[in-house]
Order: structure tokens, then sequence, then C-alpha cells
């Protein structure tokens, strides 16, 4: 028995779906593929990510653990 027929939701072409395919069920292989430029992008939003929620731990710190007057 072969592996099922699908259509590609991007580029409309047909692919066998197999189990060791990468990538979304529903896209071929070609259109599977992740883009260097959505990685280095992501590298650069971690780090402001990661900025903000420091800050956002130090501010709920200070508000948890203020000393009331």
């Amino acid at each position: 028995m072969g592996f099922p027929i699908k259509t590609c939701i991007i580029c409309s072409e047909e692919f066998e779906l197999r189990p060791d395919k990468p990538g979304f069920a529903n896209r071929c292989p070609s259109c599977s593929e992740p883009e260097e430029s959505e990685e280095t992008e992501g590298q650069v939003g971690d780090d402001v990510d990661s900025e903000l929620n420091a800050a956002r731990r130090r501010a709920i710190r200070e508000l948890l653990y203020r000393k009331e007057s």
C-alpha cells in the first residue's frame, strides 16, 4: 500500500505524505523547509523577550515585596 497523496496548501503541488517527512503534513517538502530569515529574526526576538521577561519579573517582585509604610 502506498503513501497517501496530499495537496500542498501553499503551492498546490501534489506530494506523498511519508512518515519521515519533515515539516507540516499539509505542505510539500519544499514549502515545509524553514527560511533562513525567520531563524535570525527569531534569535533577535528572543533577546528582546528575555529582557522584557526580566523587567516583568522585577516589577512583580517589587509589587509583591514592597514594604507598606
